[in-house]
């Protein structure tokens, strides 16, 4: 990995890797990111290797990830090996679990479709009194 010349703050960093200032020192903070350098006067100061790292933290949250699975990517990159197996395999976990999440979604939906039928077709005056309510 070659480093980029380019140097910018950490507002600069934050923003060309659509995230915030915040976020970005949580990243750092947790050793997702190396220590950034500081200026004379004590700003950080990161390389464009560090936004291209930002941007790779930012893709893995949005595909679902958590950061130890990220940080696990990013180790195997630092050790200069390929980590998209090891990506791959947590991707296809994901799906699984996103499946498993959608199926207990639909079968909720359709029991809260089922009592809501039940409800609806009711007459509220008609509830038993010894229920705290008939409809569930």
């Amino acid at each position: 990995m070659g480093e980029t010349r380019c140097r910018v703050r950490i507002g600069e960093a934050a923003q060309a890797a659509g995230m915030t200032s915040k976020a970005l020192r949580f990243y750092e903070e947790h050793g997702l990111l190396p220590a950034a350098q500081r200026t004379a006067n004590g700003y950080r100061d990161y390389t464009g290797e560090t936004v291209k790292r930002l941007d790779f933290i930012r893709r893995g949250r949005a595909a679902g990830l958590a950061l130890a699975q990220i940080r696990e990517i990013l180790l195997l990159r630092d050790a200069g090996r390929s980590p998209c197996t090891h990506v791959r395999d947590l991707l296809a976990g994901q799906l699984a679990s996103l499946d498993a999440q959608i199926a207990e979604l639909v079968a909720l939906r359709a029991t809260v479709a089922d009592s809501h039928a039940v409800a609806a077709a009711a007459d509220p005056e008609a509830c038993d009194a010894e229920r705290i309510c008939s409809y569930l």
